[in-house]
C-alpha cells in the first residue's frame, strides 16, 4: 500500500431545511485515498455523491452542516477548523474541487488570468504578475491550452476550453487530492475522452497526487479510476477495485447500475436492460433496515428488520447486504442469463 493522503472516518453531514428537518445526505461514510491512486464514486442523482464531495473539503455553508466523523489530509484533521483557515490553508493546497457544470463557474466579466491572480492572492502567495503568468502558462500547457487563453474572457472560449480552464485553475496550487464532480457530463463524447485523458496526465505528471472522480456512469470509472465506491441513499453499499465492481458487482444496486446500461456490442443489442424499479427513498424519513429493500429483487424480511453493516471480503472489498457473495453472484447470473434468453 502507498501512503494514505486522505483518510475519512465515519463522516456524517446533513442538510437542515427551513422547517428544521434533518436530511442526512452523507451517513457514516469512511474511505481512504492513497498517493498516486484514484477513487471513483458512483450512484444515481440524489444518492449523496456531490454532498460527499463538498463535505470532504471541510468547508460548510448552510443548509449543509457537519455532524460527526473525521477528515484527515496528510495527517492533519481538518474537521473543526475555522472556515477562514480551511479556505486559506486547505482548499487549493490540500484538496481542490472541480464542480458540476464547471463551464458555468467562470465570471464572464473577468479575463482568465484574473481568476488565477485571485487564487494566489487568496492563499497569501506573494508573487509578481509575471511570476503568476509564468506559472499559469505551465499549467495551461499541461491541459492542452495555448497561453493566449489567459487573456480571453470566458465567453470567447468553447465549452471544452472552459472545462479545461476550470481544471487548470483548480490544480494550479498542485493539490494533494483533486475532486472531480462529474467533469465530463456536459461534454460531447470527444471532449469527455479528452478531459479524462487530461486528468490522468495531471496525475502522471505530478500536478496532483490523487483524485476522486464522481459520476453516475459506473462503467466510465473502469478506465479512469483504480477503485470504486458505490453510494445509495447517503451510504456506501459497495467498494472494491474498479475491475471487481464493474465486472462482478456484488450489491444488488451495483448490479442494477450495470444492468441498466445499453451494451453496444454485436449480439447483445437486443438484450433486455435490467432496469432498477422504483425511486430512491426520501432521506427525510429513510426506511429502517436496508435502504435499497423497496427496490431490491432479492429482498427478504430480515432486510427490513435490522441495520445492514458493510461486510468485508477478501482483498479489501466490501458490500452492504445480508446475502453472501456467492448467493449474490449466482442470483445475478441467473437474471442475466434470463435476459439473454429473451
Amino acid at each position: 500500500m502507498g501512503e494514505v493522503i486522505l483518510d475519512v472516518n465515519e463522516l456524517t453531514t446533513k442538510y437542515v431545511t427551513r422547517f428544521g428537518d434533518n436530511i442526512y445526505a452523507v451517513d457514516h461514510v469512511s474511505l481512504q485515498v492513497e498517493e498516486g491512486k484514484s477513487l471513483g464514486i458512483a450512484g444515481e442523482s440524489g444518492c449523496g455523491k456531490s454532498t460527499l464531495a463538498l463535505s470532504l473539503m471541510g468547508y460548510y455553508f448552510p443548509p449543509l452542516h457537519y455532524t460527526s466523523g473525521d477528515i484527515i489530509i496528510n495527517g492533519r484533521t481538518i474537521t473543526g477548523m475555522a472556515p477562514d483557515d480551511v479556505r486559506r490553508t486547505v482548499l487549493g493546497n490540500d484538496i481542490a474541487y472541480i464542480p458540476q457544470a464547471a463551464m458555468n463557474a467562470l465570471n464572464p466579466t473577468q479575463k482568465v488570468i484574473r481568476f488565477i491572480e485571485d487564487v494566489f492572492d487568496a492563499h497569501k502567495m506573494h508573487m509578481s504578475k509575471k511570476e503568476v503568468r509564468e506559472t499559469a502558462e505551465g499549467f495551461f500547457q499541461a491541459v492542452g491550452l495555448p497561453e493566449e487563453v489567459l487573456n480571453k474572457y470566458p465567453v470567447e472560449l468553447s465549452g471544452g476550453m472552459k472545462q479545461r480552464t476550470v481544471i487548470a485553475i483548480s490544480v494550479i496550487l498542485s493539490p494533494q487530492v483533486l475532486i472531480a464532480d462529474e467533469p465530463s457530463s456536459a461534454l460531447d463524447v470527444t471532449s469527455q475522452k479528452m478531459v479524462i485523458k487530461m486528468l490522468r496526465r495531471l496525475m502522471d505528471g505530478g500536478y496532483i497526487k490523487s483524485m476522486i472522480f464522481i459520476t453516475h456512469e459506473l462503467p466510465l470509472l473502469y478506465n479512469v479510476t483504480d477503485d470504486i465506491m458505490v453510494m445509495y441513499a447517503g451510504q456506501i453499499v459497495e467498494k472494491g477495485s474498479s475491475k471487481e465492481v464493474v465486472l462482478t458487482p456484488l450489491h444488488p444496486y451495483s448490479q442494477g447500475l450495470m444492468g441498466s446500461i445499453m451494451v453496444p456490442e454485436a449480439g447483445l443489442r437486443d438484450v433486455k436492460l435490467l432496469a432498477i424499479p422504483g425511486v430512491p427513498p426520501n432521506l427525510k424519513n429513510p426506511p429502517s433496515g436496508c435502504r435499497f429493500a423497496d427496490r431490491c429483487k432479492y429482498v427478504m424480511p430480515i432486510c427490513r428488520a435490522q441495520t445492514i453493516p458493510l461486510r468485508e471480503v477478501a482483498g479489501g472489498r466490501a458490500y452492504r447486504c445480508v446475502l453472501s457473495p456467492e448467493e449474490l453472484s449466482e442470483a445475478h447470473a441467473r437474471e442475466v442469463y434470463a435476459s439473454h434468453a429473451k
